[in-house]
């Protein structure tokens, strides 16, 4: 049976979103100016004409227990996200009225997919977000990482919790070219769970259309070079880690942090991925805070791609 769809805009019809081009209320340079001072950085990134700005982002799911709860991390997500304006976001660990806000917050040119990892709304989200003026999904699915794929909730490798894949083909309308989004959430506590979870997902990306670009978001929940999960991933060269091949990049922060200091050349366990011929122009870790607050406790992870 296959797992029920979310959305923001219109429930189970995924591949019928519109491009609306409808502008956000409010110009970057306003918004920002209304904020007030921010701690941390921002930064520009180029993004012009055909590059897609991608962006992976674990969110911490919504609490009402102190410190952080969702309550006083949300004005903080809702300005970093105005000021990214990506036109394609893979989430982890949104809960569904989490995932409401947001997609609030971001206004009417954006639009979701995802099921819960529990099936329907119940648990976390694998959620894809997409800026509809740039992107239209075509297609779209879910499967669980265990022995048994399709079986909604399913987890057989011994993980602490169910963990999922979803995945959109999407159209891009810059380009009239069409790609793979694929978005996860690797275990955190068992290695084997999350060397087998890498094993199918890639194993499930040689299944696609190869002629097709693929985009690959996560937290994979181990360190970039010093784990076999990320040999795996990147499968011999079949992916490319979107951080090492850019031409230009960010400094270097943890991308888990904790709501604690930031960590300068710390590991990345959160990576944006893609197929060798998608060439990445610049990747960015995003720092922005606000009064001490920061929107989750990882920094979400930019890449701006030529597909």
């Amino acid at each position: 049976m296959p797992a029920p769809l979310f959305s923001r805009r219109h429930g189970m019809r995924a591949a019928a979103a519109a491009a609306l081009g409808l502008p956000l209320a409010t110009s970057p340079e306003a918004r920002a100016a209304a904020a007030g001072p921010a701690e941390a950085t921002g930064f520009d990134l180029p993004v012009s004409g055909s590059r897609l700005h991608t962006m992976t982002f674990n969110l911490r799911y919504a609490s009402d227990t102190a410190p952080n709860t969702w309550a006083q991390r949300r004005p903080v997500m809702r300005e970093l996200l105005h000021r990214a304006e990506p036109h394609l976001l893979g989430t982890q660990e949104g809960l569904y009225g989490q995932l409401r806000d947001i997609a609030a917050d971001l206004g009417p040119r954006y639009d979701w997919l995802g099921t819960g990892r529990a099936g329907g709304s119940r648990d976390e989200f694998m959620a894809v977000f997409y800026d509809t003026r740039r992107l239209e999904p075509l297609e779209y699915d879910h499967f669980w990482l265990s022995d048994t794929p399709y079986v909604i909730g399913s987890n057989t490798w011994g993980g602490a919790v169910v963990r999922m894949v979803t995945w959109v083909r999407f159209h891009d309308l810059a380009t009239d070219r069409q790609f793979y989004a694929l978005n996860t959430h690797l275990d955190h506590l068992s290695q084997y769970a999350r060397e087998r979870a890498a094993g199918l997902i890639t194993e499930r990306l040689g299944g696609l259309d190869p002629a097709l670009p693929r985009v690959v978001t996560g937290d994979f929940n181990v360190a970039a070079h010093r784990n076999p999960v990320y040999d795996t991933m990147l499968n011999g060269g079949a992916l490319a880690d979107a951080w090492e091949a850019a031409d230009g990049r960010s400094k270097l922060y943890a991308t888990f942090h904790g709501y604690k200091p930031l960590v300068p050349d710390g590991d990345r366990i959160d990576w944006i991925l893609t197929s060798p011929g998608v060439r990445t122009r610049y990747a960015a870790i995003n720092t922005y805070s606000r009064g001490g607050q920061f929107p989750s406790d990882h920094l979400p992870v930019h890449a701006v791609l030529e597909l």
